[in-house]
C-alpha cells in the first residue's frame, strides 16, 4: 500500500455534497483513493510521499465528456475554417481517410497532453472512423502512456453517400463487423470497477451517418454488457431538417423511437432542443456533453444549458474535436461555458442587474459542470469530487501568477473570470501526470515534432 499526503492547500474546493471550500486544507490518499479530506492539521502528518501545496488552489480533476483526439492533426485547415458543420465534415472526411494507426497513436497523446496540462483527469473520446488498419486499440494503448483515465468510444459510420448518408463510402464500415468489433473491445478493455482507468463506450456517430438498425443493435449490445451509449445529437438545424426528411422525427424523438434514451445514454451538443425535449432528457436520465467552443466555431448555436440544469438534466463539458475547437483546454472550455450561458441569458432578455430571469451562470456552476456534472454524465460515481472513498484525481494551480493579480479575494472565480492557464499539478489515482507544470510521462518537444510531421503528411497527400 502507498500513501500520499497533500497539505497546506491555500484553497481546497471539494465539490462534495456540501460544496465545502477549505482554507489550509489537505488530502490523505491511500492506494489511489481519498481516505481523508479536511484542514491540514486534522490529517495524518506522515505518508510515503508528502506534498506541500501552499499558495495553490486545488479542485477535482476536470472531466471531458466529448472529444475527437485524431482531429488534433487537422486544426485550422484553411478550407474548413469558415464552414458550418455539414460542409466542414465534407471538407475534412477525405483528409481523415488518410489516417494511419500511428496517426491515432500520436494524436491521442497530443490531445491528452493538452488536456492534462489544462486540468483534465478523465477524458471521453469518440473515434468513429478507422482507415488504413486503424483500431480503437491504437488509442487505448497510447493513452495508457499518458496516465489519464479514458472512456474510449467505439464510434462507427455505416451510412455512406451512396445510401443517403453524409460521409463518403470509403470511410464507412460493415455493420456486422462494427458490432463484432464492439463486442471484442468491451471484452478486452472495459473495466467496470471503481477506479477504472479504461472504459469502453458504444457510439454510432450520428443520425446522418448510421442506420436505424445499427443504432438499435448497438443499444442492445451495450445493455447486454452494461456499458454506456453516446452519439452526436441536435447539433445543428441542418441535422434537424435531415432527421425530419429522412425519419419523420426531430432528433430527440428519433432517439426515443430507437430506445436510445436512458441513464446509460449521453448526447454531444443538444444545441437545438425544445423545452419538451429537455423534459425527455430529465425524465429518462439522458446526459449532455456541452461543447460551447465548437458550437461557436461552427456557428451551430448556443445550447440551453441553464434550462437543462434547472430541469435536472445531467450536463458535462466537452472540448469536442480539435478541428472544430482547435484547442483541448478544459479550463478554457469551462470559461466559455460560463460566458456563452450569460450571452444566451442576455439575448433572452435577462438584465445584467440580475433582476430578470433566467439567472446568469456563475463560475462555480461552470466548474461544477466540468467536475461533478461530467462524472454523472459518464456514470462515474467514483469521480467528480474530493471526498473520502472517491478517486484521488485533483489539479492544483498556483495563485501567485500574473493572470490572477488582483483577483485573490475569490480564487475560485479567478480560475474562470481571468485568463485560462495551465495547471501546476495534475494527479490521477494518486499519481502525478503533471508536476511543477511539466508532464511526467511524455517528452513534449519530441511529441510535438512527430505530431507536426504527421499533420503535414495528411495535408500534403
Amino acid at each position: 500500500m502507498t500513501t500520499l499526503l497533500v497539505k497546506h492547500i491555500n484553497h481546497l474546493v471539494t465539490m462534495d455534497n456540501q460544496r465545502r471550500e477549505i482554507s489550509d486544507g489537505g488530502l490523505f490518499i491511500r492506494d489511489g483513493f481519498i481516505e481523508q479530506v479536511g484542514p491540514s492539521a486534522a490529517l495524518p502528518q506522515s505518508a510515503d510521499e508528502v506534498v506541500d501545496l501552499s499558495g495553490c488552489i486545488v479542485l477535482p480533476g476536470l472531466i471531458n465528456t466529448h472529444h475527437h483526439f485524431y482531429q488534433t492533426l487537422t486544426r485550422a485547415v484553411p478550407a474548413a475554417q469558415d464552414a458550418n458543420l455539414f460542409n466542414w465534415l465534407k471538407t475534412l472526411y477525405p483528409i481523415w481517410a488518410r489516417l494511419t494507426p500511428q496517426d491515432i497513436h500520436i494524436s491521442t497523446q497530443t490531445a491528452l497532453a493538452e488536456l492534462a496540462l489544462s486540468g483534465c483527469t478523465t477524458a471521453s473520446d469518440h473515434l468513429y472512423l478507422f482507415p488504413n488498419g486503424s483500431q480503437l486499440d491504437d488509442e487505448i494503448l497510447s493513452a495508457r502512456e499518458v496516465g489519464l483515465r479514458l472512456h474510449a468510444s467505439r464510434g462507427s459510420m455505416s451510412l455512406g453517400e451512396s445510401k443517403g448518408g453524409l460521409p463518403p463510402d470509403r470511410v464507412v464500415e460493415d455493420e456486422d463487423f462494427i458490432l463484432k468489433d464492439s463486442q471484442r473491445l468491451i471484452e478486452t478493455y472495459h473495466d467496470p470497477q471503481p477506479g477504472a482507468m479504461t472504459q469502453v463506450v458504444l457510439a454510432p456517430c450520428s443520425p446522418f451517418s448510421v442506420t436505424a438498425d445499427l443504432m438499435r443493435q448497438a443499444a442492445v449490445l451495450a445493455r447486454q454488457y452494461g456499458v454506456q451509449l453516446h452519439t452526436h445529437l441536435a447539433e445543428t438545424q441542418d441535422e434537424e431538417a435531415f432527421c425530419l426528411e429522412k425519419f419523420g422525427h426531430r432528433p430527440v424523438a428519433y432517439m426515443e423511437s430507437l430506445d436510445w434514451v436512458g441513464r446509460d445514454v449521453w448526447f454531444a451538443h443538444s444545441v437545438h432542443v425544445s423545452p419538451d425535449e429537455i423534459a425527455v432528457y430529465s425524465r429518462t436520465g439522458c446526459g449532455v456533453a456541452h461543447c460551447p467552443s465548437s458550437n461557436m466555431r461552427l456557428a451551430s448555436g448556443i445550447a440551453p444549458i441553464l434550462e437543462m440544469l434547472q430541469g435536472g438534466v445531467k450536463v458535462g463539458l466537452g472540448v469536442d474535436g480539435s478541428a472544430s475547437n482547435d484547442s483541448s483546454h478544459m479550463l478554457s472550455e469551462a470559461r466559455q461555458a460560463m460566458l456563452v450561458a450569460r450571452l444566451r441569458a442576455g439575448l433572452s432578455g435577462a438584465s445584467l442587474s440580475g433582476q430578470a430571469a433566467p439567472p446568469l451562470m456563475t463560475a462555480r456552476q461552470a466548474l461544477e459542470i466540468g467536475t461533478r456534472g461530467g462524472a454523472a454524465v459518464l456514470g462515474r460515481s467514483d469521480l467528480g469530487s474530493l471526498e473520502a472513498g472517491k478517486c484521488a484525481d485533483f489539479i492544483a494551480i498556483r495563485l501567485d501568477r500574473l493572470e490572477y493579480a488582483g483577483a485573490l479575494h475569490d480564487p475560485v472565480a479567478a480560475l474562470l473570470f481571468c485568463a485560462p492557464v495551465r495547471v501546476d499539478y495534475n494527479v490521477v489515482g494518486g499519481k502525478f501526470v503533471v508536476k511543477n507544470g511539466q508532464l511526467t510521462h511524455i517528452d513534449l518537444p519530441i511529441l510535438i515534432e512527430k505530431h507536426n510531421q504527421a499533420a503535414r503528411r495528411l495535408m500534403n497527400n
